[in-house]
């Protein structure tokens, strides 16, 4: 069994001014390319969900070792790109037990949140990292959660609400990466 990352790069990044998957870091790396980057250090497969600018974006960033999976609802919000995912998942083949869910837009998180949440991962796993007492991402979603995270996903809502209403174990991640959601390029 393994466990999958499942990057959400699909937004049209209207309150930072472009798609925040071509955003570069100071680096110059793409959000995009730090999110695949970071996942493949720990998940195995990696499936990233691209929708607006999505040619570009496949043009131009180095997606070496992700399976890309293209939203054409994109413009409806992060539900429908969850979605998307979780099929692409689906599609993969059944020796995925668990999934990381990574927004392309907190290019904080590291290797290190995600070998916080790996001992973790089950079918049944509902897992969140916690940033000094705030809940942040990626969360980690078990199998048998897939259909049930899906089908409760609307508009720019992801796992929010299915969360609420399930178990969820929160792992402490304080100082281990930078949970900072970019919404604004000042971020």
């Amino acid at each position: 069994m393994s466990v999958a990352a499942l990057v959400l790069a699909a937004g049209g990044g209207s309150r930072y001014g472009m798609p925040k998957a071509l955003a570069p870091l100071p680096d110059g790396e793409l959000f995009v390319e730090r999110a695949v980057r970071t996942a493949r250090t720990a998940c195995d497969p990696v499936l990233v969900v691209l929708g607006a600018a999505m040619v570009e974006v496949w043009q131009r960033a180095d997606l070496d070792g992700a399976t890309v999976v293209g939203n054409r609802d994109w413009e409806t919000g992060m539900a429908s790109s969850l979605r998307t995912g979780i099929q692409g998942l689906q599609a993969l083949g059944s020796g995925i037990e668990a999934a990381a869910v990574m927004l392309v837009d907190v290019p904080g998180t590291t290797p290190d949140v995600l070998q916080q949440l790996l001992p973790h991962a089950a079918p049944g796993a509902l897992v969140v990292p916690v940033f000094d007492g705030v809940p942040g991402h990626p969360v980690l979603i078990g199998r048998d959660h897939w259909d049930g995270v899906a089908a409760s996903a609307t508009g720019d809502e992801g796992a929010r609400a299915y969360l609420r209403t399930h178990e969820v174990t929160e792992v402490d991640c304080t100082g281990l990466g930078d949970p900072t959601d970019h919404d604004t390029p000042r971020a």
